[in-house]
Protein backbone atom coordinates (compact mmCIF):
# COMPACT_ATOMS: atom_id res chain seq x y z
CA UNK A 1 0.00 0.00 0.00
CA UNK A 2 3.16 2.31 0.49
CA UNK A 3 3.43 2.39 -3.24
CA UNK A 4 -0.01 3.96 -4.60
CA UNK A 5 0.58 7.03 -6.02
CA UNK A 6 -2.53 9.50 -6.29
CA UNK A 7 -2.81 10.61 -10.31
CA UNK A 8 -2.19 14.27 -11.78
CA UNK A 9 -3.36 14.43 -15.38
CA UNK A 10 -0.94 17.84 -15.37
CA UNK A 11 2.14 16.04 -13.76
CA UNK A 12 2.45 14.22 -17.43
CA UNK A 13 5.28 16.60 -18.51
CA UNK A 14 4.44 17.92 -21.97
CA UNK A 15 0.78 17.98 -21.32
CA UNK A 16 1.09 19.38 -17.74
CA UNK A 17 4.26 22.32 -19.24
CA UNK A 18 2.13 23.06 -21.90
CA UNK A 19 -1.71 23.66 -19.51
CA UNK A 20 0.60 25.69 -17.42
CA UNK A 21 2.00 27.78 -20.05
CA UNK A 22 -1.32 28.58 -21.28
CA UNK A 23 -2.46 29.29 -18.04
CA UNK A 24 0.07 31.71 -17.06
CA UNK A 25 -0.21 32.86 -20.36
CA UNK A 26 -3.74 33.47 -19.89
CA UNK A 27 -2.94 35.58 -16.24
CA UNK A 28 -0.49 37.49 -17.80
CA UNK A 29 -2.51 39.00 -20.31
CA UNK A 30 -5.26 39.08 -17.85
CA UNK A 31 -3.15 41.36 -15.16
CA UNK A 32 -1.24 43.43 -18.17
CA UNK A 33 2.07 41.21 -17.08
CA UNK A 34 3.79 39.41 -14.09
CA UNK A 35 1.75 40.76 -11.00
CA UNK A 36 3.91 41.26 -8.48
CA UNK A 37 2.99 41.07 -4.94
CA UNK A 38 1.88 44.28 -3.43
CA UNK A 39 1.49 45.05 0.64
CA UNK A 40 -0.41 48.26 1.59
CA UNK A 41 -0.74 49.61 5.11
CA UNK A 42 -2.33 52.50 6.17
CA UNK A 43 -1.54 54.48 9.37
CA UNK A 44 -2.86 58.29 10.33
CA UNK A 45 -0.15 60.28 8.20
CA UNK A 46 0.87 58.00 5.76
CA UNK A 47 0.43 54.43 2.90
CA UNK A 48 3.38 52.54 3.20
CA UNK A 49 3.37 49.75 0.15
CA UNK A 50 5.92 47.09 0.07
CA UNK A 51 6.23 45.55 -3.32
CA UNK A 52 8.59 42.51 -4.08
CA UNK A 53 9.79 42.87 -7.70
CA UNK A 54 12.79 39.97 -7.91
CA UNK A 55 15.26 40.72 -10.59
CA UNK A 56 14.71 44.10 -11.63
CA UNK A 57 17.38 46.98 -11.40
CA UNK A 58 16.70 50.16 -9.38
CA UNK A 59 16.70 52.16 -12.91
CA UNK A 60 14.07 49.82 -14.15
CA UNK A 61 11.60 50.55 -11.46
CA UNK A 62 8.61 53.21 -11.84
CA UNK A 63 6.77 54.73 -9.73
CA UNK A 64 3.84 57.27 -10.60
CA UNK A 65 1.25 59.06 -8.48
CA UNK A 66 -2.09 60.89 -9.82
CA UNK A 67 -4.75 61.66 -7.90
CA UNK A 68 -4.60 59.28 -5.40
CA UNK A 69 -4.14 56.42 -8.00
CA UNK A 70 -0.84 54.35 -7.81
CA UNK A 71 1.48 52.90 -11.04
CA UNK A 72 4.19 50.77 -10.05
CA UNK A 73 5.36 49.00 -13.41
CA UNK A 74 9.02 47.52 -13.79
CA UNK A 75 11.00 46.06 -16.38
CA UNK A 76 12.94 42.20 -15.50
CA UNK A 77 15.39 40.95 -18.05
CA UNK A 78 16.69 37.70 -17.42
CA UNK A 79 20.39 36.82 -18.76
CA UNK A 80 20.13 34.42 -21.74
CA UNK A 81 23.83 33.59 -20.84
CA UNK A 82 23.91 29.84 -22.49
CA UNK A 83 27.34 28.13 -22.44
CA UNK A 84 28.88 26.06 -25.28
CA UNK A 85 27.31 22.94 -25.79
CA UNK A 86 24.84 23.43 -23.13
CA UNK A 87 20.85 23.18 -24.27
CA UNK A 88 18.31 24.46 -21.85
CA UNK A 89 15.72 21.94 -20.73
CA UNK A 90 13.23 24.09 -18.96
CA UNK A 91 13.38 28.07 -18.26
CA UNK A 92 10.69 28.65 -15.93
CA UNK A 93 12.10 32.67 -14.50
CA UNK A 94 10.00 35.66 -15.81
CA UNK A 95 11.23 38.03 -17.87
CA UNK A 96 9.36 41.27 -19.85
CA UNK A 97 7.18 44.14 -18.37
CA UNK A 98 4.83 43.95 -14.99
CA UNK A 99 2.77 46.64 -13.27
CA UNK A 100 0.51 47.22 -10.29
CA UNK A 101 -1.76 50.26 -10.07
CA UNK A 102 -4.48 51.05 -7.29
CA UNK A 103 -6.32 53.89 -5.54
CA UNK A 104 -6.47 55.08 -2.93
CA UNK A 105 -9.06 56.20 -0.05
CA UNK A 106 -7.32 59.52 1.08
CA UNK A 107 -5.61 62.23 -1.23
CA UNK A 108 -1.35 61.82 -0.89
CA UNK A 109 1.26 64.72 -0.66
CA UNK A 110 3.01 63.90 -4.01
CA UNK A 111 5.60 66.21 -3.18
CA UNK A 112 6.37 64.01 -0.31
CA UNK A 113 6.41 60.55 -1.75
CA UNK A 114 9.60 58.40 -0.74
CA UNK A 115 11.10 55.46 -2.66
CA UNK A 116 13.19 52.85 -1.73
CA UNK A 117 14.70 49.40 -3.28
CA UNK A 118 16.79 47.07 -1.96
CA UNK A 119 17.65 43.22 -2.33
CA UNK A 120 14.01 42.94 -4.62
CA UNK A 121 12.08 44.74 -2.33
CA UNK A 122 10.30 47.99 -2.86
CA UNK A 123 9.16 50.25 -0.46
CA UNK A 124 6.92 53.39 -0.77
CA UNK A 125 6.08 56.03 1.66
CA UNK A 126 3.12 57.91 0.46
CA UNK A 127 2.39 60.68 2.87
CA UNK A 128 -1.45 61.94 3.61
CA UNK A 129 -2.24 65.81 2.24
CA UNK A 130 -3.19 67.80 5.55
CA UNK A 131 -7.21 68.05 5.53
CA UNK A 132 -8.10 71.36 5.46
CA UNK A 133 -10.33 72.62 7.48
CA UNK A 134 -14.09 73.16 5.89
CA UNK A 135 -15.08 76.53 5.21
CA UNK A 136 -18.40 78.29 5.53
CA UNK A 137 -19.42 79.80 2.16
CA UNK A 138 -21.24 83.13 2.27
CA UNK A 139 -24.55 83.21 0.28
CA UNK A 140 -24.75 86.69 -1.02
Amino acid sequence: MSNLRIHDPLSIEPVGDMLQGMLRAFRGNYEGGFAFKVDVTESDKAYNVVAEIPGARKEDIEVSVDRGTVMISAKVEKSSEQKEGERVIRRERYSGSMQRAFTLDSSVDESKVDASYENGVLRVVLPKKEASPQQRVTIR
